[in-house]
């Protein structure tokens, strides 16, 4: 039989470049939504954010905010700071290059993320923000019977 199931999550963040692990929230999910072949999207709504995957660890996480950093960085001068004044075009800028969603196949009612693969919300906003992460699982529930 097939199934769509909507959900969201809820994350606050800091104002700085926050990287949180979405994983367990997302793996809870999908197992309690009993689809066994199928597909999850996740979407952050809002330009400041962006979600992606990564091996969930102190030394990638920093050698990635590093990185952003270096081909975003946060003290230049935008166009956006200049007509808004909210100084967080740097976050704009950076999360058009990250991208707000992701898509990830299920297969025997699990993600299929690899080993050391995690889902993590970028926020990279100048000021503490409540995200709300949407998700949708689309797929096949076993039938009994």
């Amino acid at each position: 039989m097939f199934s769509l199931q909507s959900f969201s999550l809820e994350v606050t963040t800091t104002d700085g470049t926050d990287i949180l692990d979405l994983t367990p929230q997302v793996a809870a999910k999908v197992q309690d939504a009993g689809v066994s072949e199928g597909l999850l999207t996740l979407f952050i709504s809002g330009s400041t954010a962006s979600l992606s995957t990564i091996e969930y660890e102190s030394g990638a996480v920093s050698d990635l905010k590093a990185a952003i950093e270096r081909l975003f960085p946060q003290d230049l001068e935008y166009a956006h700071d200049r007509r808004w004044g909210d100084g967080n075009g740097y976050s704009h800028v950076r999360a058009a290059f990250l991208k707000p969603s992701l898509n990830i196949p299920i297969e025997e009612g699990r993600l299929l993320l690899g080993t050391w693969q995690q889902i993590v919300l970028l926020d990279f906003d100048n000021r503490p923000r409540q995200r709300r992460i949407r998700g949708q699982i689309m797929g096949l529930r076993p039938t009994s019977g």
